[in-house]
Order: C-alpha cells, then structure tokens, then sequence
C-alpha cells in the first residue's frame, strides 16, 4: 500500500502532462514512459503499407548554397548522385539563369543536367514578389510581365514544359510599408497578365502553374484556384500545387482530391502547426513538422499524379550542406516505398 502511494506520488497531474506534451509532443512523451499511444495508433504504425508511388524526385536549387558555395554543375551533380530524377532551376536577376544569359547559355544549361542524368523540373523564380503581376506601381507590373515572358522562353530553352507563377498578391507581410492592393484589383490584374502570358506559353509548349500562396492574401481556397485556372480554357494554365503554402489554417490532402488533375507540378514543403507565428522558419525538412503525408500520398495517388514532387526549402545548411539533399532524397524514397 505504502509503495501503492508512494508510486502515485510521483504521477504528474493532467494540467502537467498536457503542457509537457505541447511542449515535446506526444511521441517523445510516451518514450520517456510519461505518457502512451493508444493501442489503435500504435497498432495503425505497425499495420501502416508499404505501398510504391510512381512519382519522381526532384529538388530546388534553393536547398543549396548556390551559387555562394557551390557551382550550377556541382549542385547538378550533387543532386544526381543524392539520388534525384530531376531539378527546379530559379530564375534571378543576376547569374545562370537569367535575363542576361543567352539562348545558347540556356541550353546549355539543360544539356548539361542531362548530361549528368537529372532532367530540369520545372523553373521558379523569387522575381514574382518584388515584381508582382499585381503590384500598385505600373512600371513594376510591366517589368513583372516581361520578366514572365523571359522565363516562359527559358522554360522551353530548358526542355521543361513546368513554369511556376505567382498570379498576384493582394499584400506582402515582408513589405509593411506598401499599401495592400484591393481584392478585386488584385483579382482583375492577374487575370489580365495571365490572359496576356497564355499566347506566348502556348506557343513554346509550357504550362503556367498558379502556384497557391498563403501569405499573399489572394486565391486562398481550391474552390478559388479552380474558378481562377478554369476561367482561361486553357491546358497551358494549370496548378503548382504547394504543399506547405495552406498548411498554417487548412490541408494539403484536402486541396488535392480538389484540385485533382489541374495539378501539373508539385512543391512539398513540410510545415510544423508546432510553431505558433509563420516565418520561414516553420518550413522544415521533410518529416520534421506535422503534415499527414500518407494522406497526401494517397490523394495524389487517386488523382493520378506520376510527375514530380519537388522539395523546396530556403534554408541551406552552412556546414556539409549535402546532407540536406541526401536526407532529402532517402526520405522521399521512403514516401514513395523505394525504401522499408
């Protein structure tokens, strides 16, 4: 009895568990034997598939130190030999890609991925926010246009059929000395630069993927990205579906079975629900945040989707920086059952 006692004595109390499993998570409470599964998940866990996806594995440049640390052809090879089927080129000011390189420096720069045995993804590019389709300023809105139709040329140069565009914003939390723009000017300039940039997509063989952005204040559900994408009848407007960019308020595995086949290219982003306010620094690793990525799987497999799932992150390692595509590769081949 007396030991009875003395064992109780030492339980924590509700109150104090549910702070320390806020704090930790469940997981690494019920290791320290201060907490537990249910049996239900523990026996989910064990029963859990091992089923293959039939999609490919790509990486954006972003996820390395490029160009500081590392050549176009050694995060070319890097990439490849970490075990990749392909790349996501960015396009910039300044640099390899960009509107100071030639025809004949693009193709190059495909050739030589090919080379290496790593296809080009798809091309994204940072210039959408400080050169927005929608911005207030006229003068940017036309530099953002004809930056658009250089990167439409650089896709096809590439041989990639994928070019991400971010249609607009009605607001940049970053810039908090720039005015919002109205919602249904936001929503009117977008779709007029769209309509503008179809001609030229459709003449180079390369779709435009509206890629769904939280933090712009602008396309906000898939009922939305929908109406918006459908609006033009066109196949060259379709879906870079992010996977990260809702995950603050809703679902990826929802916005896919929505989506379904408007989705031509694909960012995972992993996102942790764990950190109260968004900076980049809720965008993680794979595996290290909270999205239900069997679920997400699972939807993208009823949709049919066989393309790439392109990991995006902005955060470099500054020592060893390869370890971050390796464990990036061995992860996703355990998403895609390569790997038990």
């Amino acid at each position: 009895m007396m030991a009875r006692q003395q064992d109780e004595s030492h339980q924590l109390s509700r109150r104090e568990l549910l702070a320390y499993t806020t704090a930790f998570g469940s997981t690494f409470m019920a290791a320290q034997g201060l907490a537990a599964d249910t049996p239900s998940e523990t026996e989910a866990r064990r029963k859990a598939p091992g089923k293959r996806y039939d999609m490919k594995k790509s990486i954006n440049l972003w996820a390395l130190p490029y160009p500081k640390k590392m050549s176009l052809k050694e995060c070319f090879q890097l990439c490849k030999d970490a075990g990749f089927d392909g790349v996501e080129v960015n396009y910039a000011l300044e640099g390899d890609l960009s509107p100071k390189a030639s025809d004949a420096d693009i193709r190059a720069i495909g050739q030589m991925a090919r080379k290496i045995n790593l296809e080009i993804s798809g091309v994204c590019s940072f210039l959408f926010w400080p050169f927005s389709l929608t911005h207030n300023d006229p003068m940017r809105r036309r530099r953002g246009l004809e930056l658009a139709m250089k990167m439409i040329r650089a896709a096809r140069l590439l041989e990639t059929e994928n070019l991400l565009v971010v249609p607009g914003a009605v607001y940049i939390p970053w810039l908090e000395d720039v005015p919002p723009v109205p919602n249904d000017v936001c929503d009117r300039r977008a779709r007029e630069a769209i309509r503008r940039l179809i001609p030229e997509a459709e003449k180079a063989g390369v779709s435009l993927n509206i890629e769904n952005i939280f933090a712009s204040g602008y396309l906000f559900s898939p009922q939305e990205m929908i109406e918006f994408v459908d609006s033009f009848q066109s196949d060259h407007v379709r879906v870079h579906f992010d996977s990260g960019n809702i995950m603050q308020y809703q679902f990826p595995e929802h916005w896919v079975r929505i989506l379904g086949k408007r989705i031509k290219n694909i960012h995972l982003k992993e996102y942790s629900k764990r950190v109260g306010e968004f900076n980049l620094d809720t965008f993680r690793p794979l595996l290290d945040g909270t999205t239900n990525w069997p679920a997400v799987l699972e939807e993208l497999d009823k949709i049919g989707y066989r393309e790439y799932l392109t990991f995006e992150y902005f955060n470099p390692f500054p020592h060893w920086p390869e370890a971050l595509a390796y464990h990036t590769s061995d992860v996703l081949d355990r998403m895609l059952g390569r790997k038990g």
